[in-house]
């Protein structure tokens, strides 16, 4: 007789074993149409699993994130199914839910096409209206690699060989033959799933991501709990395909990839330019905040990578290299071994504490190629982090100065909508708990401090530290991490940091990990899609184009172009053999934000004529009142 304890606390008692639909009934008819999985005790299970003994049972319907992650779920199984009966002897290989939707990869010797993608889609709307059953079956290992290998699907069976012996094997069943080895939970049929799902697009995959492993054709799917939803995510897909910063940064003239070095950025003029303000930018924002800057070397030798502990953890995702007298160096991955070492320099006193160290550190981290996106993913990057060295009473109140820091300089650049993400103690750390219990304390007070809204990841934290992520939220609503906070009570230790205190004792400082973008290069990827190309007038890489009318004014066009230099805005003369219109489009596409139009009315009045981006309007202004005008927008709007 199992008693049932619901989320409000009210218990329902049962004379036999139940399920969750029938638990569901007794709650509301209506919960019985809407309900789609349950967690039970915590554990996510699907609606007919059967309950013999008291427990917590939560039912979860498609406006719930574990009702939408199962419809996605199911939506990939179907999809797969589809496939299979479209196209015999496709091989499924892995189809997990992935944000916004799922993907499946198949194994097929011809490539799928956009019409396949259609088909596939009336298949997958055909079985949803059958509303065929699911079931589960546990099998033994040796059945389902013998099944199978026997059915053609080799992937499925070396997939099994992998999973420890004594994990239970699930195979899930749609309708009466279709099935796949999936550990679930899945709904309990496929009408649940609804018609808000779409195909969006196929691509190559690695089997297991391995660059030495066949080619795989991967389909991408997303599925949603109403079509309402569904039409504003595939609207906001549109608008991301717009906001690209791969095209935008071609048309740009940003910068580009070659093969010869893959994942190393290779910056135009103008994006080196939109680099170094923002650079100059943060300089001046850490100037201003205590902090000193540095610069240390980017080959370090091996040994001292395996005392920080770095080796063993990231070692096969750096670079490294062997001289002819057998040592060993690494280009550095991360910037903290060597601020460390800065710090050691000297003896350190109470009194320097805290001790804020930032570095602009071009680091290298190795990336399977299939990983790389653009200016997003990179293997060569430039992180504007910082290390603060602090004693245990000043983690809170440094946590929310650099909270105070992060948070106005996201907003200068447009990013208002920022949360947080507070991670403590994973299962696997260094450190005593007592530390860790003082640690996560001071963080988190932090982090209440800082009024903004926060969620709490448990175990998700370094395994030197707890950690906090700042989330900020782009125009079309996409979320982005990116500064972090993270205590590190490991580091300092391992690498002998230490400073007198007030007794006289010597004591290992607490280290703060500090991130304000990230990486200069993938930020920079998020502010061209943030404002489609289309940046504020401060940070625009080229601010304006001096555009004669005829040859006959090009004198006064370089003349205004040295004027406005002068103030401090940059500016280019195009004096190429184009006519006006012509111009007034190529510049437009490359998002400057000023033309400056030169003509006989301007050289007669010592004026230009401004046509601003995205605007038909033109307005003529003397060329001191311009200066002026403009040079007072050349700047952060918090200085």
């Amino acid at each position: 007789m199992p008693i049932i304890t619901l989320p409000d606390g009210k218990t329902l008692n049962f004379s036999k074993s139940v399920t969750g639909l029938e638990i569901a009934e007794k709650v509301s008819k209506s919960l019985v149409k809407q309900a789609l999985i349950m967690s039970v005790n915590g554990e996510l299970k699907d609606l007919y699993f059967p309950l013999n003994k008291d427990c917590s049972v939560k039912i979860f319907t498609a406006q719930d994130p574990e009702g939408l992650e199962v419809i996605r779920h199911d939506a990939a199984h179907i999809m797969a199914m589809a496939v299979q009966e479209l196209f015999p002897g496709t091989q499924v290989t892995i189809g997990p839910v992935i944000e916004n939707g799922f993907y499946y990869d198949f194994a097929r010797k011809e490539p799928f096409t956009s019409s396949d993608l259609e088909k596939i889609e009336k298949k997958m709307s055909e079985i949803i209206d059958k509303d065929v059953k699911t079931r589960r079956e546990v099998w033994e290992r040796e059945k389902a690699i013998k099944h199978f290998r026997k059915i053609g699907e080799k992937y499925k069976a070396e997939i099994i060989e992998s999973i420890a012996e004594n994990e239970e094997l699930s195979i899930y069943y749609h309708g009466d033959k279709w099935h796949d080895l999936c550990r679930g939970p899945h709904l309990v049929s496929s009408g649940k799933i609804g018609k808000a799902f779409k195909l969006t697009k196929v691509s190559g995959a690695y089997w297991r991501g391995n660059s030495k492993n066949e080619m795989l054709q991967r389909i991408y799917g997303t599925s949603w709990a109403s079509k309402s939803d569904l039409d504003q995510y595939l609207k906001r897909l549109d608008e991301a395909e717009k906001r690209d910063h791969r095209k935008l940064g071609k048309e740009m003239d940003l910068f580009h990839f070659r093969e010869e070095s893959p994942g190393s950025v290779f910056w135009h003029e103008k994006g080196w330019s939109l680099f170094q303000k923002l650079i100059n930018y943060m300089r001046m924002k850490q100037n201003k905040s205590g902090y000193i800057e540095v610069n240390t070397p980017e080959v370090l030798d091996r040994l001292l990578w395996e005392k920080s502990g770095h080796w063993e953890k990231y070692g096969e995702n750096m670079y490294t290299s062997k001289t002819p007298d057998e040592k060993v160096f690494a280009i550095k991955p991360m910037n903290c071994p060597g601020h460390i070492q800065v710090f050691n320099q000297g003896l350190k006193s109470y009194r320097d504490l805290p001790l804020r160290i930032t570095e602009f550190g071009k680091v290298h981290r190795y990336e399977p190629s299939g990983a790389l996106h653009g200016l997003l993913r990179v293997r060569a990057f430039t992180q504007d982090d910082a290390h603060i060295f602090c004693s245990q009473d000043q983690i809170t109140s440094e946590c929310l100065k650099v909270t105070d820091l992060i948070l106005e300089i996201y907003k200068d650049l447009g990013f208002e909508n920022v949360i947080l993400k507070y991670a403590d103690r994973p299962e696997i750390r260094v450190g005593e708990d007592k530390v860790w219990d003082e640690a996560e304390a001071s963080l988190l007070n932090a982090v209440k401090e800082s009024k903004l809204e926060y969620s709490i990841n448990r175990g998700e934290g370094a395994f030197y530290g707890p950690k906090v992520e700042f989330v900020l939220r782009d125009a079309i609503g996409r979320d982005w991490q990116c500064g972090t906070i993270q205590v590190d009570l490991n580091l300092p230790g391992r690498l002998n940091a230490s400073y007198v205190d007030k007794d006289g004792s010597k004591k290992v400082p607490v280290m703060l990990h500090r991130a304000l973008f990230g990486s200069l290069e993938r930020f920079i990827g998020i502010l061209i899609e943030h404002y489609a190309g289309k940046f504020p007038f401060w940070i625009s890489p080229l601010q304006t184009v001096v555009i004669p009318i005829s040859e006959d004014f090009s004198n006064y066009a370089i003349q205004v172009s040295k004027k406005v230099k002068n103030a401090g805005i940059s500016s280019f003369v195009d004096l190429k053999n184009h006519n006006l219109n012509y111009k007034i489009r190529e510049h437009s596409l490359a998002k400057i934000p000023l033309l400056l139009i030169c003509g006989k009315k301007e050289v007669d009045s010592n004026s230009v004529t401004i046509r601003r981006l995205d605007s038909n309007k033109q307005e003529n202004m003397e060329l001191k009142t311009f200066l002026k005008k403009f040079s007072s927008l050349n700047k952060a709007p918090s200085n």
